[in-house]
């Protein structure tokens, strides 16, 4: 029988290729993708068993490309996270100097990272977008005629392209993170392990004064706690806003269920994107009456109400 396939935002080399080898069983085959909706395609394919994909970066925040993908076509679940450090330097062909460099070409989200170094130290520069941090670093080892002479990449995959450094330590953060998500098909919820996070996608009714604090109350009165939220427009018109919203908590919970089902009655698209164990193992506080035992104990008393047993 042959080993699952995980796929990755590729090729060889990039960071979600770091994460990928941090998370995944070791009897996997990797499959690298010229960009993340391949990547999560071919697990909608049935192509490849998960993927793994940026979702998130200290700098620059939300990765739009896979945020927005995970709605886009048939339903994908998160499954996992992890947390890679990121660390980039400026590599190029063998005997290229900094002084060479009139053109750097890395992925948008690695470019606000070390945009400061650059202004400094290339101030003439050109950037050239790219999908990814590898592919032009494989790309200047094969000797394509790129139209640059540099890139922003890891120092994996500077070596493992036969690269030069030019310089190190290029980035304007040195504490800069990104999260990344291991992506499924559905299947059933795994168990909560009370160090959870859950992540949906939430599209406001309508465009008017208290739209959103509406949306928003339906966790606040449950006591669920949100540890991100970024809007993406709908695209079909201005002033449309869905919502990408990361929840402390497991669907599996008294209290985030009724928030789901507060947010299915009041919005006219929620999207569940999975429950997984948060990366830092911290457990989740509960708020006094808010807990599964609160929900359950309320729950008998409506009953008893109800049954004429008591008022």
């Amino acid at each position: 029988m042959s080993a699952p396939v995980w796929s990755f935002l590729g090729p060889a080399g990039t960071f979600s290729e770091m994460a990928l080898r941090a998370v995944a069983p070791a009897a996997v085959d990797v499959e690298p993708c010229p960009d993340v909706p391949t990547a999560l395609d071919r697990v909608r394919e049935r192509e490849a068993a998960s993927a793994v994909v940026p979702i998130e970066n200290s700098v620059e925040g939300g990765v739009n490309a896979t945020i927005d993908n995970l709605i886009a076509s048939s339903p994908l679940v998160i499954t996992a996270e992890v947390a890679i450090p990121i660390t980039f330097v400026l590599a190029g062909r063998a005997g290229t100097r900094l002084e060479d460099v009139r053109a750097v070409s890395t992925h948008p989200h690695a470019w606000a990272q070390c945009r400061g170094w650059a202004h400094a130290n290339l101030p003439d520069a050109v950037y050239v977008a790219s999908t990814s941090t590898s592919a032009p670093a494989k790309a200047l080892a094969e000797g394509s005629e790129t139209g640059f002479q540099a890139v922003l990449c890891n120092p994996l995959a500077a070596q493992q392209y036969g690269l030069d450094v030019i310089a190190g330590g290029v980035a304007d953060n040195p504490d800069a993170v990104t999260r990344f998500v291991v992506i499924s098909r559905p299947g059933r919820v795994c168990e909560p392990t009370g160090a959870d996070k859950t992540t949906l996608m939430v599209q406001l009714p309508h465009d008017r004064a208290g739209a959103l604090l509406d949306m928003l109350e339906q966790f606040s009165a449950r006591g669920v706690n949100l540890s991100r939220i970024e809007s993406r427009p709908v695209g079909d018109s201005l002033g449309r806003y869905r919502f990408s919203i990361d929840i402390e908590g497991h669907i599996r919970e008294e209290r985030v269920q009724a928030a789901f089902i507060g947010l299915h009655r009041t919005c006219p698209m929620v999207r569940f994107l999975g429950s997984y164990p948060r990366l830092d193992g911290r457990p989740v506080v509960v708020s006094a009456g808010t807990s599964d035992k609160d929900f359950t104990v309320a729950r008998a008393w409506v009953a008893d109400v109800l049954a004429g047993r008591t008022l």
